[in-house]
């Protein structure tokens, strides 16, 4: 391992030294000359301007006609199908949990926390690709290495550049339309961008609107059943689903088993209306009721750009746009658990057969419909400056100024009010609620709730318990406002001649402030006094999160010739947070030309990522995470309790396993985080062989390591380290949850910590052909990516407790996993074009995998087996989507149509119980089938 601190001296000298030399009268005559007839850019990765299109750092382009290609609406719609990109980053596609229309990139499956977004290489307010106008974009420059001592925090994955159109003259209007051969998730759009230039500058000015509408999972084959693979009475796939069941499950005596369900046929008014509880009969399937496989989403955005030279060497510029997206998510009704939520039915409640105060009730609440999460969000960010030369020299300058602001507004509907409802709950006689068995006081307002018969809801009294329950029905709102206030200034140009060639450099000083304001609904606010519930279901309590972060940075780069084939560039970047202090980061890289074909490079980066106000200061809030309990069938010597740490209060005869598949886990920020740190190393070549003309090749080896990753630990890796750990030396973790009386799990927490240690490698590949005939222009094009490994270490209080090896595996960030990890992906297209025509043919490739572990910590992805058994684990083969597009253009007028999912391939079946949404891994797989699309573009 390379010293990171012998590495940030060597580079600081050498940058001083450099800058010295700037500083000198040096004449450079040459070298002005050159640059007054090459034409020099700044390739994303440095910012210093250059000739060469290829430098030391491997960056992956995306043109404008290859993106419009795709017939893609969104960013997140294409972005995320490069190979580079793995882990488990959100998109429209994920339902629970999502629902905001956000997409966002996990470069090498770091996560997207870890994956810096620019647009013309300046930060901005939001990770959401899809809140960038997509009318507007020339260019995406994927920079595939880490990159702290260029643009600081979050550069760690690597770094998405959106390079924005800024020459345009005229006026272009463009329409789009799609549906699925299942003839839903529709969607529709329109963009207008006009431009006009002049002698002394430009205007460019972009409006687009886009919608597309949702596919219900009861519309897929995969997706219409919860299914489960396991249960705690079988290792089989199990039709099942959630024992909060419409007809109900109650823990009540006087029946020959543990728990009840009302008969369907009957009203419910009588014991004997109740039957005993069988998973396999009467477990809810709520795939088929309310969610989504694709989440609806509308968009409309509004982009102005221009340019004003107000001498011949000052230049005013301004980048601004604004979105606004109207997105939901939908779940099936709220499922009620008395024991989680405090709240039960009172013996002398009017409608309870039992007689008996009932503490476990789980129950479907579908009178309320279903749960739906209605997000307006907007986005809006303004940059701009000043730029220039400096007198007759080589350098220049860029002053800017930028302020972006993210306002959302989040509705939460399908909700009761749990205090009004725990008096609805309690005693009442005659349609009154009283605060008490003997009758006497009367609560004025309330109506008593029936929570055990099944009503017509055609009648009086049907219809007086829907009016009881839509009285105390809550629309949850939360609010939230995030801004980011910037400067930068920066500036380039050269230092000195060497024998070699000119020494360039680039140095500058930036400095930004990040506000964030979260203000939940009152009712949801939660309250650890109450055993972390809130005044709602307890899925929805959260906190407020106020805090703010102020960073202050000057950073230096030179590129030095050392001999006419080989070139050196060093880079820092010393960063200053008001939050834990300062830190310095460096680069080095190094290119060997040997000949006009061939290009050996490779970096070494040091990286960081500084902790976010979320991070650090978010409030703490409730998630329903899945799990299956390693104390499931567990047994002892003699029975009784057992004496695992894990499994306190589980009686170990074998006859133990969960009622639920989900645990209320509390999660939030941790004002003690420090931050990330690690180093990239990338080696790589670039062949353009003479002999064979149009074909290129690059292959670049990479290597990122990363401590004090900043995470969860994870529900079920919490569970998993405790039950491994032993009654003399338990593992710490073992604290952070807690059982009731009955062993069934009640509470856990995790909270952000520096939990992790991160080590990946793996291999990018790339071809590309171009082939001009009389029949046509022929391309074609592959680019690959081999992940070698992904290893993780979770580390609790400088103990290393668990050890994964990630790389060809997946497990869901609902199972404290971190996504999907195929060892090889790749995209690749065959493009023809002649006269007015084109065709091109897209291949979209993810590698198989292993879901679950056969480690006694690891994850069992079978719910009937205990951890670390042989069928604890099972293989996904391989998925290839296949993409169709042609179009033609005729003067002005362009039209395309495409295909995409060619062969309507469904996603692979992973289950519920190793997924969160429909069974299958959303971030990953498509989830719609085959789809068609058109375009039309029409310039005037």
């Amino acid at each position: 391992m390379i010293n990171r601190k012998k590495l940030s001296a060597a580079v600081h000298s050498a940058l001083i030294l450099g800058t010295g030399a700037m500083l000198t009268p040096s004449a450079q005559a040459q070298a002005q000359e050159e640059a007054k007839t090459i034409d020099t850019v700044q390739v994303t990765g440095s910012r210093i301007k250059r000739v060469d299109a290829e430098t030391a750092s491997p960056v992956f382009q995306l043109e404008r006609e290859a993106i419009d290609k795709t017939g893609a609406l969104t960013i997140g719609d294409f972005l995320q199908d490069i190979p580079a990109v793995a882990g488990a980053a959100t998109n429209p596609a994920v339902n629970n949990t999502g629902g905001t229309g956000a997409a966002t990139v996990s470069l090498r499956g770091l996560g997207d926390e870890r994956t810096l977004i620019l647009v013309n290489g300046r930060r901005i307010v939001t990770r959401d690709v899809n809140a960038i106008p997509m009318s507007m974009v020339q260019t995406v420059e994927v920079l595939k290495d880490g990159a702290s001592a260029i643009y600081g925090s979050d550069a760690v994955g690597g770094v998405v550049n959106f390079i924005l159109k800024s020459n345009f003259d005229g006026l272009e209007a463009r329409v789009d339309f799609g549906i699925s051969s299942r003839h839903d998730g529709q969607r529709q759009g329109a963009s207008v961008t006009w431009g006009a230039s002049g002698d002394r500058g430009n205007i460019i000015v972009s409006a687009n609107y886009n919608k597309q509408d949702e596919v219900r999972a009861s519309a897929r084959a995969y997706s219409y059943y919860a299914l489960s693979l396991g249960s705690t009475s079988s290792t089989g796939v199990v039709q099942g689903g959630s024992s909060r069941a419409i007809t109900g499950r109650y823990f009540v005596t006087g029946y020959p088993c543990g728990s009840v369900t009302l008969d369907p046929a009957t009203p419910g008014t009588t014991t004997g209306d109740f039957r005993c509880w069988n998973f396999g009969r009467d477990a809810f399937n709520y795939q088929a009721v309310g969610n989504l496989q694709l989440t609806p989403q509308e968009r409309s955005g509004l982009f102005v750009t221009a340019n004003f030279d107000i001498t011949d060497n000052i230049t005013a510029y301004v980048d601004a746009f604004a979105n606004k997206t109207r997105s939901a998510s939908q779940i099936a009704p709220l499922p009620f658990d008395g024991l989680s939520d405090g709240i039960s039915l009172s013996q002398y409640n009017q409608y309870n057969v039992w007689g008996q105060d009932v503490f476990d009730i789980r129950l479907r609440l579908s009178r309320l419909g279903n749960r739906r999460y209605e997000y307006v969000t907007d986005v809006s960010q303004f940059n701009a400056g000043l730029k220039g030369g400096i007198g007759e020299s080589s350098w220049s300058w860029d002053f800017s100024v930028g302020y972006g602001k993210i306002n959302q507004k989040n509705d939460n509907q399908g909700y009761i009010d749990y205090a009004a409802l725990a008096k609805g709950l309690g005693p009442s006689q005659g349609g009154i609620c009283y605060t008490d068995g003997t009758f006497t006081t009367a609560i004025p307002g309330c109506t008593p709730i029936d929570f055990v018969g099944n009503f017509d809801p055609t009648t009086a009294a049907g219809q007086a318990q829907l009016a009881a329950l839509d009285a105390i029905s809550l629309d949850v709102l939360h609010k939230s406002l995030e801004t980011q206030k910037g400067f930068q200034a920066n500036f380039s140009g050269d230092l000195f001649e060497l024998s070699a060639g000119t020494v360039q450099a680039a140095v500058g000083v930036e400095y930004r402030k990040n506000f964030l304001d979260f203000n939940p609904f009152d009712a949801a606010i939660i309250d650890p006094n109450a055993g972390y519930t809130c005044g709602i279901s307890s899925e929805l309590c959260t906190s407020a999160t106020r805090g703010e972060l102020t960073v202050k940075e000057i950073y230096g780069e030179v590129l030095i010739p050392v001999t006419e084939t080989f070139n050196a560039s060093i880079g820092t970047r010393w960063s200053d947070y008001s939050a834990f202090g300062n830190s310095i980061n460096s680069k080095l890289g190094l290119e060997w030309r040997p000949s006009e074909q061939l290009l050996f490079r490779g970096t070494y980066a040091e990286v960081f990522r500084a902790p976010t106000i979320n991070d650090l200061y978010g409030g703490q809030f409730a998630s329903s995470d899945t799990f299956a309990d390693p104390c499931n069938g567990i047994t002892q010597t003699g029975g009784g309790l057992s004496t695992n740490p894990a499994c306190t209060n589980v009686v170990a005869d074998g006859s133990f396993g969960q009622t639920d598949t989900q645990l209320n886990a509390i999660k939030g920020g941790n004002a003690t985080l420090k931050p990330e740190e690690g180093e990239v190393i990338t080696v790589g070549f670039v062949y353009e062989p003479s002999w064979f003309d149009g074909f290129s090749t690059t292959v670049d080896f990479w290597n990122a390591e990363l401590d004090g990753a900043i995470n969860p630990i994870g529900s079920q890796n919490i569970l998993n380290i405790c039950f491994n750990s032993s009654t003399a030396d338990p593992s710490p973790l073992c604290s952070l949850f807690s059982r009731r009386p009955n062993g069934e799990m009640e509470i856990i927490f995790d909270r952000k910590a520096n939990v992790g240690k991160y080590d990946t490698s793996g291999v990018d590949i790339g071809f590309k052909y171009r082939k001009d005939t009389s029949f046509g222009k022929f391309r074609a094009n592959l680019d690959a990516t081999y992940l070698d490994k992904f290893d993780v270490d979770v580390i609790y209080n400088g103990d290393v407790l668990q050890q994964q090896e990630n790389a060809g595996t997946f497990l869901s960030s609902a199972n404290g996993g971190l996504g999907n990890y195929s060892q090889w992906r790749a995209l690749a297209n065959l493009g023809w074009s002649k006269d007015i025509f084109d065709v091109s043919w897209t291949m979209r490739f993810v590698d198989g995998f292993t879901v679950g572990s056969t480690e006694p910590d690891g994850t069992c992805a079978n719910l009937g087996l205990p951890s670390g058994s042989p069928g604890c684990q099972f293989s996904i083969g391989a998925v290839t989507y296949h993409n169709l597009q042609a179009g033609v253009s005729i003067d002005k007028i362009k039209l395309r149509f495409g295909i995409d999912n060619l062969f309507d391939k469904q996603p692979p079946i992973l289950y519920q119980n190793n997924s969160l949404n429909g069974n299958t891994d959303e971030r990953t797989f498509d989830t719609v089938g085959r789809y068609y699309w058109s375009s039309l573009t029409v310039n005037f």
